[in-house]
Formats: C-alpha cells, structure tokens, sequence
C-alpha cells in the first residue's frame, strides 16, 4: 500500500499525517494498447466504460510515461483515506471500556505497528496468528469469540512490550487482548 505520509513541524505521528492515497486499479481501452488508465467503480477515470476496457491486475501508476494524462490528474487529486491505524482505532471504538482497550487505542494514535490485519476462518485464524497461549488479558473472552463463529476479523498490533490482539467478530462488539511481546 503507498502511503502519502507528511510530517508536522514537531516530527510527530498522527492520522492526519498518515493518510493513505487512494489507489486505483488498472486497465487498457480494448483495441487500443500502450495507454494506462485508472479503473474507479465500472469505469476509468477519464469516463472509459468497464466494458470497453480490460482491467488487469496490477494497480495504476500515474507516475509512468504510459499512464492517461486525464487518469493521472484524477488519481493524484483522489482524496486521501485513513490509515490502518486509525480505522482499527475506529473500529475498536465499540469494544468493551477497560485499560486494555484503553491502551491499545492510545497506541493506535500514537502509530503502533498493526503487522497483521485480516478476515477469515475463525478457527483458522486462531491457530496460526492469535498465539492465544501468550495473552494475559483478555484471553477468554477472544478465545471464546474465536470458537463461537465461523468467520472472523483478527488485527495484531504491536506497542512496545505488549502484543494487543484485536478480535473483530461480524455481528458483535470487538474484543482486545493482550500479552507481552516475544523477544525477537
């Protein structure tokens, strides 16, 4: 994922400096090879029909010499999105009040590295990324919402000497547990 970050003039982290840029797709015009375009919705940005171009499965530049003109400017122009860490923030939101949702979040602002994020198999996802067995809050109530569902969100985070796990179940309130981080 490419990331606009900018800096204040303190050098400190923040959502606002972390925003992501918006990234599109790309294609080809069928029938005209060698110009680039940038796939938005069922279209180019430049107004190419989805059915008259073929998407492939790379992402638009609009730095190369091949992209559209009219794409790039658009592309660049894209407003920017949150990054991981704020849309975790976000999401977490709804999770039971205690310290440990409280310290996570609070890393969330201050950019803690969320190295894994995803969508899955519940009981898939419990036994190759949680490490249940390393958590010391919160470990029951994750290890219970991972066996009571099929599919699942589960994001780690990592904050100094904690490892935060994030449990994102479809149609209830997020669960946060935590342990202390493996040495490496």
């Amino acid at each position: 994922m490419l990331a606009r970050v900018t800096h204040d003039a303190d050098g400190e982290w923040s959502f606002a400096t972390a925003r992501e840029t918006a990234v599109f797709g790309a294609a080809e015009r069928n029938g005209v090879p060698g110009i680039e375009h940038a796939m938005a919705g069922r279209g180019t940005l430049c107004g190419i029909p989805g059915h008259q171009v073929t998407s492939y499965r790379h992402l638009f530049a609009p730095a190369k010499r091949r992209a559209c003109p009219d794409c790039r400017r658009q592309a660049e122009a894209a407003p920017t999105k949150p990054c991981a860490q704020e849309r975790l923030h976000d999401r977490l939101q709804d999770a039971d009040p205690g310290q440990t949702r409280d310290d996570l979040l609070a890393a969330l602002r201050k950019g803690a590295n969320v190295g894994l994020w995803l969508h899955g198999p519940a009981s898939q996802l419990a036994r190759h990324y949680a490490d249940l067995d390393s958590l010391t809050e919160g470990a029951e109530a994750a290890v219970e919402a991972l066996n009571t569902t099929t599919s699942i969100g589960l994001a780690c985070i990592e904050d100094g000497a904690w490892r935060f796990i994030a449990v994102l179940p479809d149609d209830s309130r997020p669960l946060v547990a935590r342990g202390p981080r493996k040495p490496s």
